[in-house]
């Protein structure tokens, strides 16, 4: 009498290959797709010390990458001529020349201040890839940039308010 072949355990591992797979691949997106890199910046601290020198929406957002609630910011409403600056390290952000009301409940500007005050990084978060801004100085954590905001740049700097101070002029 022949053998039967029993192929149920050989597609079984093949699917449980393929599970593990995909939760790896989702996990390795959540962390952003690649390895972390070792950044340094200017200003820098130790955990311990940014917790001490900011408030603890502050923290949330510069250092953990939170969101603040849309609409919860002063600073969406802010009209004063002025600067925005990194509410970590105090490094010039945004000109009020720049910011808009995009309607979405957040501070947004259609440029920083200048090409060398804010970051980006790619932020696979939400399963998708967006651009991620941050602080240049301090690599604090300041929001998103979008393709739909107004001309010259077409560009969407979407920032936590909590992210920012404002310096009037």
């Amino acid at each position: 009498m022949g053998m039967i072949r029993n192929d149920f355990s050989t597609d079984r591992r093949r699917l449980l290959a393929g599970i593990g797979g995909g939760a790896a691949l989702c996990a390795l997106m959540a962390c952003g797709g690649t390895p972390a890199e070792a950044k340094t910046y200017r200003v820098a601290y130790s955990e311990a010390e940014w917790r001490k020198r900011l408030t603890a929406a502050e923290f949330r957002v510069l250092r953990e990458e939170a969101t603040e609630r849309a609409y919860s910011s002063p600073l969406d409403k802010e009209k004063r001529a002025g600067i925005f600056v990194c509410a970590g390290c105090g490094n010039r952000l945004y000109s009020s020349q720049t910011k808009f009301d995009s309607g979405t409940g957040w501070p947004s500007f259609w440029a920083p201040i200048d090409s060398g005050a804010v970051g980006t990084s790619t932020d696979y978060k939400l399963g998708y890839p967006r651009t991620e801004v941050h602080c240049a100085d301090c690599g604090g954590h300041l929001g998103h940039i979008f393709d739909d905001g107004p001309k010259p740049t077409g560009k969407r700097h979407c920032i936590n308010g909590v992210a920012m101070d404002f310096r009037p002029a």
